[in-house]
């Protein structure tokens, strides 16, 4: 059978600190029920005072190798927008926290698309015969990048960590990456922006601050269009019928836009796995966190066919299909 990238272990983790609505409610001009409304979200995991994307990364890759039963990788692939520091990278020093030795370790920017472009990554680093087993780690402290007093975006983000092992194995085996596809649009970099900070505003003498800004509205609109549109891509690539979709697993944003999307793809609203009530959207992190709550909680089972859609900054998007296979996991 032809080579593939297999999904062999699963690791999850979101830091112990929480951020709950009533929290919110207490300090913005909101309430537990306009968030839950608008976004679906009740609560997110904060990161304590001290701690970092590295130490999330860290953890997450750790359970997800003892879920694949590995003590090492040949590559080390980092999702993430927000990184320890600008310079240098922050995969190295996970890779070297994990005691992966000297293996390529890299970040990865494509914000909430990150872990599929990760995802993609590994795959061709497998199928080009580079590596026989790749770590993708999504980690994200968005909770630095938030304004503490934008009642818009504030509410909506957390930070936590999820990572895959993909091992080299054959096409017909559950876990194989049956389609991964993603895309980009830099005409749409307006909709979600952090301006402060970066090269352009200094040069510029801009010194706003590092802070998240959203366009609502449009953000909504372009993610379930695009995220829909690669999602009927893959779907046909690998050769299902949209029916034949068991579980969509996607970006944890809002759930408004997970239930539109299954709803535009005439699956049932069951069919969406949804775990941003519990961490809030936690960017390139989402998709493997809300893999690890399907599988936990029995909502994501051995045989499911599995469609992974994102839409994020950039702006990116992507989706993946694979059939899930028996992976062990530890609590997140």
């Amino acid at each position: 059978m032809p080579r593939a990238a297999v999904l062999s272990g699963l690791g999850a983790w979101v830091p112990p600190g929480t951020l709950t609505n009533e929290k919110l409610a207490a300090e913005l001009d909101t309430s537990d029920e306009w968030i839950r409304t608008r976004t679906g979200i009740g609560r997110r995991h904060i990161i304590s005072a001290g701690m970092c994307t590295s130490d999330l990364a860290v953890e997450a890759g750790r359970r997800a190798l003892e879920s694949a039963g590995a003590a090492t990788v040949d590559y080390l692939l980092l999702a993430t927008t927000t990184p320890d520091r600008l310079c240098p990278a922050t995969g190295p020093e996970v890779a070297t926290r994990l005691g992966l030795g000297t293996i390529p370790a890299f970040d990865l920017s494509a914000v909430c698309s990150g872990f599929l472009y990760g995802l993609q990554t590994g795959r061709a680093l497998v199928l080009a015969g580079l590596a026989e087993s790749v770590l993708v780690v999504g980690a994200e402290s968005f909770s630095t990048l938030v304004d503490p007093e934008d009642r818009n975006t504030r509410p909506i983000f957390g930070d936590g960590a999820g990572a895959v092992v993909l091992r080299a194995g054959h096409s017909d085996e559950p876990g194989a990456l049956r389609a991964v596809n993603v895309h980009s649009d830099g005409s749409l970099a307006e909709l979600i922006t952090v301006a402060g900070g970066g090269a352009r505003a200094r040069a510029a003498g801009d010194d706003r601050p590092a802070h998240i800004r959203m366009r609502g509205r449009s953000t909504f609109m372009a993610a379930v269009s695009h995220m829909e549109a690669v999602t009927r891509q893959t779907v046909d690539e690998v050769g299902w019928q949209l029916a034949d979709v068991d579980r969509v697993v996607g970006h944890q944003a809002n759930v408004r836009i997970l239930h539109s999307l299954v709803k535009h793809l005439g699956l049932p609203e069951s069919a969406a796995i949804v775990h941003l009530h519990a961490v809030g959207n936690t960017a390139a992190a989402s998709i493997p966190l809300a893999l690890h709550h399907g599988v936990t909680t029995g909502r994501l089972g051995v045989g499911h066919r599995v469609v992974t859609p994102a839409f994020g900054a950039g702006a990116t998007w992507g989706a993946a299909a694979l059939v899930w296979p028996d992976v062990k996991v530890l609590p997140g």
